[in-house]
């Protein structure tokens, strides 16, 4: 990506602020050639004064932009679209759409132009750096697809993949880590039941759940086999693990992530 290169993210909240911190950060961009736009501006007053430009004003945002996040919710995609039309160029913009259940021909199908378009479906982590990002396509845009990875790569780990799939990136990725919270304070309450303070069990419990994730990626080790490393005939380990089973845990896991991947491909068919 050129230094010369504009971005403009509509709909500035915490995912595509995050993104432009880590692009800045990374020496990707300087803030002053990244546009923040939301309903109220005012609340982006902050990083007006780091050097971004900020604005409400979409349609003049998009006119002298390069490259255009779409960043707003699902309901108020076709809006946004409608209102920027007018200063689209397919031959300039590459659109980078971040939003759940939208696919690339649908926002070709309302902008009512071949425009370029890769989505990308970061989650919350982004905003320390360690977003999953999962990236898609449904043409042959390499190019545009490998710059879409080097910017996300600024704010943690992305991986490519078939549009098809993006709904269920949402699923175990974006809506994932609220699962995995769940289950890290289920395991700080269990913490607090057999005698720890809140607060140490709480601390003890995510970070028990960071080195065990570090295990699966820094090793390329596979789930099953670390736990085998922790399991013993009659052990404590095994009586726990088959106790949780028992009850469903797999399975309510499982369960829960084909629900949100189903609920996730509907949003922007939703009024």
């Amino acid at each position: 990506m050129e230094n010369t290169t504009k971005i403009t993210i509509l709909g500035s909240g915490n995912i595509g602020i995050s993104l432009a911190k880590g692009l800045v950060k990374a020496g990707m961009a300087a803030p002053e050639s990244i546009t923040l736009t939301r309903r109220n501006a005012a609340a982006l007053a902050p990083l007006a004064q780091a050097g971004y430009q900020t604005t409400a004003d979409n349609l003049a945002a998009v006119a002298q932009a390069d490259i255009v996040v779409l960043a707003v919710l699902p309901q108020q995609l076709n809006k946004l679209l409608d209102s920027i039309s007018s200063a689209i160029s397919p031959e300039r913009h590459l659109f980078i759409s971040v939003i759940s259940g939208v696919s690339c021909q649908d926002i070709r199908a309302q902008v009512g132009a071949p425009v370029r378009v890769v989505r990308a479906m970061p989650n919350t982590a982004i905003g320390i750096g360690q977003s999953m990002t999962c990236i898609a396509s449904d043409q042959e845009l390499d190019d545009d697809l490998a710059l879409v990875e080097k910017l996300f790569d600024t704010v943690g780990m992305t991986v490519r993949i078939n549009e098809e799939l993006m709904t269920s990136a949402t699923a175990l990725c974006a809506c994932g880590v609220a699962f995995f919270l769940r289950a890290i304070r289920a395991a700080s309450q269990g913490g607090t039941e057999i005698g720890f303070h809140a607060h140490d069990a709480l601390k003890m419990a995510a970070q028990t759940a960071k080195g065990a994730a570090d295990l699966l990626l820094q090793l390329a080790s596979h789930p099953e086999q670390e736990i085998d490393k922790v399991t013993s005939p009659k052990g404590c380990t095994i009586a726990g693990l088959n106790e949780m089973e028992h009850h469903g845990f797999s399975s309510a896991l499982i369960k829960g992530i084909k629900l949100s991947a189903d609920k996730a491909g509907k949003l922007y068919k939703e009024d």
